[in-house]
C-alpha cells in the first residue's frame, strides 16, 4: 500500500529524497525560514504526528529539538512508514485574532511624546521627532501569541496578528520550557522572537507601516512568558517558592517594583532600535503580567482602591470614578475573572480583597495532547452537537474540518455526558473507546483525549472552588463572571458549565472580554496612568497557592469528574 503525506487533511504522494520543506511547497503551505533552508535559522519547525520513522535521522542543525519535532529543511523522507501515512503540522501556525469587543475610549497620555523636537520615554530621549508615533502591546502567551498595534497620538488600533507560539518544540507548558531553557538557553526566546519579526514584517506591509515609527511596546504574559522573551533567568520560577527574579528583586528591596524595561535593539525586535521594550508588572509566582492587564480590561479592582470600603459603597464609589469594563458598564462585585490558558488564572474580588490563583491547566484544551486538537486557526471544528450517530459540527473559516480547538472539545465532552455515551470518570459507555466525529477525515474523540481534557478541567475546577471558598461566597453570589482569552470568546457557557469547567453563574452575569490582556496592555501603552495605578494594585492582590490547601487533592481528584460545580458555598476543612 503506498503512503502519503499529510498535512491538515491534505494529500501529496509520498517521494522519497524530498524533504519535508518540499513537500510544503507542494501543499502551498507557508513555512517560516530565512537561512534558505540550510537549518541555521531553526525557524521551520515542524511536529511529527505519525510516520516519523519514514525520515532521516536528525542531524547536528536538529539537536536543539526533543523527539517528535523536526526541522521541515532538513527532515528527507527516506522510506515509506511501517504502518501509517506520514503526517505533519508546522508550529507558529497564524490562528484567528480574537480580540476584545469594543469598550470605553481609552485615556491617552503615553509615556511616548514629542517634547521640543524631540522623542522622550518618560525623561529619556529617543531620537528627533517623527511624523507619526506607534506602539505595540503585545500578549505572549504560552500557546498563543497576540498583538496590536497602535496610534500612540490617537490611541487608535491600527493592525493586530495572532500566532501560535513556537516555542512548543521546548514543551507544552510552563515547566517544560523552564527546564528546556536550562538544557539549551536562549533557544526559546529567540524562537519567539524571530517569529514576532514575521507577524510585524507582514503587519508592516499589508498597512504600510514603517518599523521605525514604533517606540514602545507592552509585554504582558506570564511569569515564565514575559521572562523567556525578555532574557531573564527564568529558573527560579521553576522551584520553590516560583518567584520570577524580577519579584525576588522587588521582595528584597532591591528594585521598586517587577516591571521590566530593555531597549528593541538588546532584543532584536524589529521595531526603533531605541524603542523600549516594557514589561508589564506580576502579581506573584505564576500569576503573570496578563492577569494583571486582565485586571484593567475587566474594570476590576477599582472598589478595592475605595478607601476600604463595603462592597455596596465601594461600587457606588467606583461608579463615581467612572470606572468601566469591556461591558461599557461599572463592574459589579463581588466579581471573578477566569483567564482560561495552558497557564489559568482565576482572580477574585468581593469589593474590597482581591485573590489571584494560578492553575497549571496544561495545554490540552489548547490543542495540546489531544490527538487532534489544534489551536483556534482556519479548520478548527469550534461547536459540536449529536444527534444520535451522527455529529454536527461547525468549523473556523467553515472549511474542512482538521482538528478540534478548545470550545469544540467542550462542547464534545458535553455532547457525550448529555447523550450518555460518557460516565462521569472519562469512561465510554458500550464497548467503544473513541467516537468519530468527521468520517472523512478521520477524525475522532477517544477515552485517551477526555482523561486529558478531565485533568486540565480540574486544575481550573481547583482554583475557582479554593478562591470562592476563602472569601465564603457560592456561584450564584457572583455579580459578574469575567472570561478573557480567545478560547472563552467562543466557549458554550452552558456546555461548560454541564461539565464543571466554569462555576454556576446565570448566563446574563457572564461577560466575554476576548484577550482581555492585549486590551490591559495597549490601555498601560496609552496611558502613564494606568501604569502607576496597576503597580499600585498588584501589591493589593493576595496570592493563593492552591497546593498548600489542605484538601487540594481531594479537590483535584474531584474535578476529574465532568459534573457540575457546587453550588453552595464550601468550608475550607480545618
Amino acid at each position: 500500500m503506498t503512503r502519503d503525506l499529510v498535512h491538515a487533511g491534505r494529500r501529496v504522494p509520498l517521494v522519497p529524497g524530498r524533504s519535508l520543506f518540499d513537500a510544503a511547497d507542494e501543499l502551498e503551505m507557508v513555512v517560516p525560514a530565512s537561512c534558505r533552508r540550510s537549518g541555521r535559522c531553526h525557524e521551520c519547525v515542524v511536529e511529527i504526528l505519525r510516520g516519523g520513522d519514514a525520515l532521516s535521522p536528525p542531524d547536528e542543525q536538529e539537536a536543539f529539538l526533543r523527539p517528535g519535532f523536526r526541522l521541515a529543511c532538513r527532515a528527507v523522507v527516506e522510506r515509506e512508514p511501517a504502518a501509517t501515512d506520514l503526517e505533519f503540522v508546522v508550529l507558529r501556525r497564524r490562528l484567528r485574532i480574537l480580540m476584545p469587543p469594543a469598550g470605553p475610549p481609552l485615556e491617552v497620555d503615553p509615556a511616548v511624546r514629542v517634547v521640543d523636537g524631540r522623542v522622550r520615554w518618560f525623561d529619556e530621549d529617543v531620537d528627533a521627532a517623527r511624523d507619526r508615533l506607534l506602539g505595540v502591546a503585545l500578549d505572549v502567551g504560552t500557546t498563543t501569541v497576540v498583538l496590536q498595534v497602535l496610534d500612540l497620538r490617537t490611541g487608535e488600533a491600527l493592525a493586530a496578528g495572532a500566532f501560535e507560539n513556537p516555542q512548543r518544540f521546548g514543551g507544552s507548558d510552563v515547566i517544560g520550557r523552564i527546564s528546556y531553557e536550562a538544557e539549551r538557553p536562549g533557544e526559546l526566546r529567540r524562537a519567539v522572537r524571530r517569529a514576532l519579526n514575521h507577524e510585524l514584517s507582514r503587519i508592516y506591509a499589508e498597512h504600510g507601516l514603517e518599523r521605525h515609527d514604533v517606540l514602545e511596546v507592552v509585554v504582558v504574559g506570564n511569569a515564565t512568558m514575559r521572562d523567556l522573551f525578555l532574557g531573564l533567568d527564568v529558573a527560579p520560577i521553576g522551584r520553590w517558592p516560583f518567584r520570577s527574579v524580577a519579584e525576588e528583586a522587588w521582595r528584597s528591596g532591591a528594585a521598586p517594583g517587577t516591571t521590566v524595561v530593555r531597549l528593541a535593539h538588546e532584543l532584536g525586535i524589529l521595531v526603533h532600535p531605541r524603542a523600549r521594550v516594557w514589561g508589564a508588572p506580576l502579581i506573584a509566582s505564576h500569576v503573570g503580567a496578563d492577569a494583571a492587564a486582565d485586571l484593567l480590561a475587566a474594570g476590576l479592582g477599582v472598589a478595592a482602591d475605595a478607601r476600604g470600603l463595603g462592597a455596596g459603597a465601594a461600587n457606588e464609589a467606583a461608579a463615581e470614578a467612572g470606572a468601566a469594563g469591556e461591558s461599557g458598564q461599572v463592574a459589579p462585585f463581588p466579581a471573578m475573572l477566569v483567564d482560561v490558558g495552558t497557564n489559568t488564572e482565576v482572580v477574585l474580588t468581593d469589593g474590597r480583597r482581591i485573590l489571584a490563583a494560578s492553575s497549571p491547566a496544561g495545554p490540552a484544551f489548547e490543542g495540546g495532547l489531544v490527538r487532534f486538537g489544534m489551536p483556534g486557526s482556519e479548520g478548527a471544528i469550534e461547536a459540536a452537537r449529536r444527534d444520535g450517530d451522527r455529529w454536527e459540527i461547525r468549523t473556523i473559516g467553515d472549511v474542512e474540518p482538521e482538528g478540534i480547538c478548545g470550545s469544540g472539545l467542550v462542547d464534545v465532552l458535553a455532547e457525550l455526558r448529555r447523550t450518555g455515551t460518557m460516565g462521569p470518570t472519562s469512561a465510554f459507555v458500550g464497548g467503544t473507546d473513541e467516537v468519530v466525529l468527521a468520517p472523512r477525515q478521520g477524525i475522532t474523540f477517544s477515552r485517551a483525549d477526555a482523561a486529558h481534557l478531565a485533568q486540565a478541567k480540574a486544575a481550573n475546577a481547583v482554583g475557582i472552588r479554593v478562591l470562592l471558598r476563602t472569601l465564603g461566597l457560592a456561584p450564584g453570589d457572583l455579580a459578574a463572571l469575567h472570561l478573557a482569552g480567545g478560547f472563552a470568546s467562543h466557549l458554550d457557557v452552558a456546555n461548560a458549565q454541564r461539565i464543571g469547567f466554569l462555576p454556576p453563574v446565570p448566563a446574563d452575569r457572564v461577560i466575554r472580554l476576548g484577550n482581555a490582556s492585549v486590551r490591559g496592555a495597549a490601555m498601560l501603552l496609552l496611558s502613564r496612568g494606568a501604569r502607576e495605578h496597576l503597580e499600585a494594585l498588584v501589591r493589593r492582590v493576595e496570592h493563593v497557592e492552591l497546593e498548600t490547601e489542605p484538601d487540594f487533592f481531594d479537590l483535584f481528584v474531584d474535578g476529574l469528574r465532568f459534573e457540575p460545580l457546587p453550588a453552595g458555598v464550601e468550608e475550607r476543612p480545618r
